[in-house]
């Protein structure tokens, strides 16, 4: 459960709604310290203040915005009732949806920032039993999403997504 719920108005809500429009729409190098802050109507000391660096800023949206993504996820592949490959394709495809949708292509886009590892790319690894197989699962997941964001059909990539035949050992 959540420490904190970020309300809207209060600084460090403005600054939490900025960061999630910012770093959804475009890569973290991209987005600088005083367009989040300008966005957000605070100082960037408020930045500082609440975060310590854009990078605290951004793994505790990234943190969020992921939850909100495994959550899906792990609720599609529970409700699919089918076997783990049909129940590991719905995660994808729900996750898909749900990442275009929210425009988070360039936060989940990516590789997460920082090193608390690889939240996904674990989920899939546990619903597959290979951690290797969650690595490839993820990586090709984002790959779409980051097409996406370069100029791709979103109906292509997710075409693309539906084509995978993901099988495992009994």
């Amino acid at each position: 459960m959540r420490e904190w719920v970020p309300v809207s108005s209060s600084p460090k809500g403005r600054l939490v709604l900025a960061a999630v429009t910012a770093f959804g729409a475009r890569a973290f190098d991209e987005v600088t310290v005083g367009e989040l802050s300008a966005a957000a109507e605070v100082t960037t000391g408020a930045l500082y203040h609440h975060f310590g660096s854009k990078l605290g800023l951004y793994e505790f949206v990234r943190a969020d915005v992921e939850r909100r993504l495994l959550d899906r996820m792990e609720g599609a592949a529970a409700a699919s009732g089918a076997d783990h490959a049909t129940a590991v394709r719905a995660a994808l495809l729900v996750g898909f949806d749900f990442a275009v949708g929210e425009r988070f292509l360039r936060i989940l886009g990516a590789p997460p920032a920082g090193s608390d590892g690889d939240r996904l790319a674990e989920v899939l690894g546990s619903a597959t039993d290979s951690p290797v197989l969650g690595r490839v699962l993820a990586a090709a997941w984002r790959a779409a999403l980051a097409a996406i964001a370069e100029g791709t059909d979103a109906q292509e990539a997710r075409a693309a997504i539906e084509a995978f035949e993901i099988r495992l050992s009994p």
